[in-house]
């Protein structure tokens, strides 16, 4: 309420008459009169003289003024941000997400949706499904692509599941085999993908019960492709992450197949921002050339 006896007081002190203030402003003159009232009850200052020739501010109301008027701009930029948001004119969307997502799924979403909405802003922030998951629980970003099952505090939907493939050299022995049987992971130097506590390739070590000779352990992707590629060794790897690469290896399904679940996950959609919810609907085009 206060801010309207503020936009009260600039507008009679620039029209000289509570009357016109009050056309300004869409009130009465008794109201506009009320608020002047209450402001000067409130700090105890005189701010207009009144007389039969109208209105004129006093020493303390020409003081005062310049800070009021100060406020009222303020308060209609704040005001014309938030129809721009409502507009989706303005906003920021902040997502979490790992590199296969980031390298071959925002590029198009994001791709398309800027064009229905070009002044909306984003920011990326790159981990393993541990860290998304705590960026969105503490509000670091408004939702994040995750492994599935999730935190059971998260609000999640299913997108879709990705296989998982064993990278290996081309001159490797099995180069040409159909699927690769489980048991050869024993026998070559193993390149981990993994990081944090959602250890999805092992779960696949111990469900068939072998423990491979772990050499190298990372969250990039691309370093275990270059690894393998040069003979180190060989690797499991989410089938997003092996297109288009530019690595000179061949991947191969398992015997037993293996996938990882790839969902979206916030803390509650109805909390979302407008531009972000907006962005969710875009979500299928994240396979489309």
């Amino acid at each position: 309420m206060n801010i309207q006896k503020y936009m009260a007081f600039v507008k009679a002190a620039e029209f000289g008459s509570f009357t016109k203030a009050a056309e300004a402003l869409d009130y009465t003159q008794s109201g506009i009169s009320r608020m002047i009232n209450d402001l000067e009850t409130e700090w105890g200052v005189f701010l207009f003289e009144r007389g039969r020739a109208g209105i004129s501010l006093t020493s303390d109301g020409l003081k005062l003024l310049p800070q009021l008027k100060r406020i009222c701009n303020e308060h209609e930029i704040l005001m014309t941000q938030i129809e721009d948001l409502h507009d989706m004119q303005s906003g920021m969307i902040r997502i979490g997400t790992f590199s296969s997502v980031a390298t071959h799924w925002l590029p198009n979403i994001i791709r398309i949706f800027k064009k229905d909405y070009p002044k909306i802003d984003f920011e990326l922030l790159l981990g393993d499904y541990t860290e998304i998951e705590s960026w969105i629980l503490n509000g670091r970003v408004d939702f994040g692509f995750v492994r599935l099952p999730s935190k059971t505090e998260l609000e999640t939907t299913f997108l879709e599941q990705d296989r998982l493939l064993v990278v290996i050299p081309q001159n490797h022995p099995l180069a040409n085999c159909e699927k690769f049987p489980i048991n050869d992971l024993l026998n070559s130097p193993f390149m981990l993908l993994e990081k944090g506590a959602k250890a999805e390739i092992s779960e696949i070590f111990e469900k068939h019960h072998i423990s491979p000779q772990v050499n190298f352990t990372t969250w990039d992707d691309y370093a275990i492709m270059s690894m393998v590629e040069n003979g180190l060794g060989i690797s499991i790897l989410p089938e997003l992450i092996l297109q288009r690469i530019p690595h000179k290896i061949i991947a191969k399904e398992l015997e037993f197949p293996a996938f990882r679940t790839i969902g979206i996950a916030m803390r509650e959609q109805k909390s979302l921002s407008l531009a972000s919810k907006r962005f969710l609907e875009y979500l299928s085009y994240r396979n489309r050339e």
